[in-house]
């Protein structure tokens, strides 16, 4: 079949970008035939439907019509009847809109169903009856029932023939709304004594190609004489009623009169519509001409209602009029709101009038009734724009936080302009998905910990914890130690932190005296693309354990040596003899030191300062006493448990050294430190012997060196040229050179006799020398002489 393709495209300024695209296609066209190439029409590439997920909207044209995305094109998705989809229309159209996403867009799509040739004319019914008096005047028209045929246009009823027309003819009257009555005439008398029984037959033909037919029977008895015809006051008559009106309610009275009398002039009322719905809506009374609702009326659904009326007297003879009847609207239906295309979901920082639903409103009410404003609620970053009649879209109207809001439950309330006036709403629910745009943020601006020194390696010290206000991947912190060094010492030989829980562990046994406190730096990420941190600072304070015992520094405990206090015996009470020293490199209370002193007698002569460690008598000393006195002092610290330490002191009760001496010359040696100093001897002993061995051989390996050289000069020839180093003395005694002399030397190699030339000496004095002349030296001495000075002259 041919088609038509009207395009019509217009873009509107407004987001999201509209069009319009109309077809024209034939009823009855099978499944699967083309449409039309939606793709090209509108400018759009295959990949652009198929990546927008481009679908079909309709409220009730989708079952007809379908969308191939991966062509492009409309087809037919089930065959179209024409006259069951408009029935009463002459124009009949498709109305749908196609949508596509990312980003949102809509366009109109107009399909245009033409009518085809494929309904043959039909009647009611297949056989009318009259009854006309055969005194019946000439040009008495009687009413004859008109034939339905569903297709439209051309295609419709286009004329009526009667057979036999020995004595009526066919006249056709041609309303105002372009329908035609069907009377059929009487143009030849009739006589019921030659003819009682008249049998007509009625075809009405359409216009199509080919042309098709339908007929009806008429049958006519002819009755005795009845001269006058009922006849209705008006021809058409007009009334109106409002929808929903209640069953029973008289529209309209219609009245015709007859100027014969008694049986003749009884006139009956009866509705003559035929394939329509009118005789099932309306009734007219046979007596009294009242047409009544007997249904339901719509307004919605029938704006109009034309109704034929026949008036028929006793002899047959009858009159016709139209009652037009006008449906009234009434604000009855409530806003439709269609949901075309909507997005769940919406990034957190989607732009200012991102798209996130179309709606499509429809009120099926007309005038005020029908026309509609809608909107959302207050306090939310939405706002609804009309982007044509009937069209909105949903979009955001101010920056949106996930962080204040994940979700928002929006509500789209529609009202009309009708009394009263009649309201929808929907709620639509957004999810706002996450964007990374929050740090991680710390419980607290810096930390502070303690930990007590000797600590088991590992040990859980305390946990740093930062929150993140975003969501899911973009909320998952980690933990990172930042690289610092800590007394020239990376951090993380110290500490570290746990990934996942930020928990710091000790990485080794921390020392209070080595390190009291320390701090670093933890970072915070989170798992965002990119990822966003915070950090914070850490400072560990080392507390002090008890570890340490005193260490004594006065008096000082040798293994070999023995020193002793000397205390005379005319001392008296209270005579410091010495002071105990000790230090404890604890701190606090585990450095307080106390002294005491173990008695060793039941007449001690000394004590010991529990807080200075100084030693005093405290009695006069006795004859009874000894001279050599052994003191053992014990320092404590405080701390707990306590720590101790012990040092011996000697006091020598004597009034003179000699004294001393004797009473302390039977303290014995150390035997292990005797041992140990005899070994050390031996030991350089053998170190000494071995240097001077090694020494005494290099020497006479040298001298050897050289007396091979010198005779190896010796028998070479060659002149021997005195040289006096600095400060020479003469071993004959005939005084110092006190001069510096260089000397160059000239020679070849091919003779004995060699040219020598003398420069002149480096200081004020000039030595020269006869080439004959053999020196005062004696020949080994001067070659050694030469060959020994790094630094001679002498050049070859």
């Amino acid at each position: 079949m041919n088609r038509q393709v009207l395009l019509f495209i217009s873009l509107l300024c407004l987001e999201p970008v509209m069009g319009q695209v109309s077809y024209s296609i034939p009823e009855e066209m099978p499944r699967g035939s083309l449409v039309g190439n939606i793709a090209k029409d509108l400018g759009l590439e295959i990949r652009r439907l198929v990546a927008g997920k481009a679908k079909i909207y309709t409220r009730n044209s989708d079952r007809y019509v379908e969308l191939n995305r991966e062509k492009g094109v409309l087809l037919v998705k089930e065959r179209i009847d024409r006259e069951a989809l408009c029935s009463k229309t002459e124009l009949c159209a498709l109305e749908f809109q196609i949508i596509l996403e990312n980003p949102m867009e809509f366009f109109r799509v107009t399909v245009l169903i033409t009518d085809i040739n494929d309904h043959a004319p039909t009647f009611e019914k297949d056989e009318m009856k009259f009854r006309i008096s055969e005194s019946a005047t000439l040009g008495a028209k009687f009413v004859l029932t008109k034939a339905v045929d569903l297709d439209v246009g051309i295609n419709s009823i286009k004329t009526y023939e009667l057979k036999p027309t020995d004595n009526f003819a066919l006249k056709l009257n041609k309303n105002n709304d372009g329908n035609k009555n069907v009377e059929m005439v009487l143009q030849k008398p009739l006589d019921r004594e030659k003819q009682e029984q008249i049998s007509l037959v009625l075809t009405a033909v359409d216009g199509g190609e080919p042309q098709m037919t339908g007929t009806m029977m008429i049958q006519i008895t002819v009755l005795d004489a009845n001269d006058n015809a009922p006849v209705f006051t008006e021809r058409v008559y007009k009334a109106t009623i409002t929808e929903n009106s209640p069953r029973g309610t008289v529209v309209a009275v219609v009245t015709a009169s007859d100027a014969d009398r008694d049986v003749n002039a009884k006139i009956l009322y009866s509705i003559t519509n035929t394939m329509d719905d009118v005789h099932k809506i309306f009734e007219v009374s046979e007596r009294s001409g009242e047409v009544q609702l007997t249904g339901e009326i719509d307004f919605e659904h029938s704006q109009k209602f034309e109704v034929d009326i026949l008036a028929s007297d006793d002899g047959g003879l009858t009159d016709s009029c139209k009652l037009i009847i006008e449906v009234q609207d009434v604000n009855d239906n409530k806003p439709e709101i269609n949901i075309m295309s909507k997005s769940n979901v919406i990034s957190e920082d989607a732009k200012l009038n991102t798209v996130v639903t179309m709606i499509n409103i429809e009120d099926r009410d007309s005038g005020e009734n029908g026309q509609v404003s809608c909107f959302v609620g207050d306090g939310l970053p939405f706002s609804l724009k009309s982007t044509t009649n009937y069209f909105y879209t949903l979009v955001t109207d101010s920056e949106l936080d996930r962080e204040s809001a994940s979700e928002y439950n929006i509500s789209v309330s529609c009202s009309d302009e009708g009394v009263p006036s009649l309201s929808s709403s929907v709620t639509l629910t957004l999810q706002i998905s996450d964007v990374n745009d929050n740090p991680p943020v710390f419980e607290r601006s810096s930390y502070e910990a303690y930990i007590v020194e000797n600590n088991t390696p590992g040990l859980s010290i305390f946990t740093v914890r930062a929150t993140d206000a975003d969501w899911n991947q973009n909320a998952r912190v980690s933990y990172i130690l930042e690289d610092s060094s800590v007394n020239g010492a990376s951090v993380s030989s110290y500490v570290s932190v746990s990934a996942d829980s930020g928990v710091v562990h000790a990485v080794r046994s921390l020392d209070y005296e080595q390190i009291k406190d320390f701090q670093f730096r933890v970072r915070a990420q989170d798992g965002g693309s990119p990822p966003l941190s915070s950090n914070v600072t850490v400072k560990i304070l080392i507390q002090d354990q008890n570890d340490n015992p005193p260490q004594v520094l006065y008096p000082v405990q040798t293994g070999g040596s023995l020193v002793a206090e000397m205390v005379p015996r005319s001392a008296d009470v209270g005579y410091l003899v010495t002071k105990v020293v000790a230090v404890d490199v604890d701190s606090g209370q585990n450095a307080w030191l106390s002294y005491k002193l173990q008695r060793a007698t039941d007449r001690p002569l000394f004590e010991v300062g529990l807080q200075n460690g100084e030693i005093r008598t405290i009695r006069q000393v006795t004859d009874k006493d000894a001279v050599k006195q052994r003191l053992s002092v014990t320092v404590e610290d405080n701390g707990q448990p306590s720590r101790s330490a012990t040092v011996i002191v000697n006091v020598a009760v004597a009034d003179s050294f000699p004294e001393v001496m004797s009473e302390f010359t039977d303290f014995t040696q150390d035997k292990e430190y005797n041992d140990n100093l005899t070994f050390y001897l031996v030991l350089a002993l053998a170190v000494v012997s071995f240097l001077f061995i090694t020494c005494l051989v290099v020497i006479i390996s040298v001298k050897i060196y050289r007396w091979r050289q010198s005779r190896v000069l010796y028998h070479s020839n060659l002149p021997v040229i005195p040289y006096y180093p600095p400060r020479y003395s003469d071993t004959l005694g005939t005084g110092t050179l006190q001069h510096v002399y260089n000397y160059e030397v000239c020679r070849t190699t091919d003779s004995r006799k060699s040219d020598c030339k003398f420069g002149r000496a480096g200081s004020q004095n000039v030595l020269i020398m006869d080439p004959s002349s053999t020196g005062t030296m004696q020949r080994i001495q001067s070659e050694k002489s030469i060959l020994d000075e790094p630094d001679s002259p002498l050049e070859v």
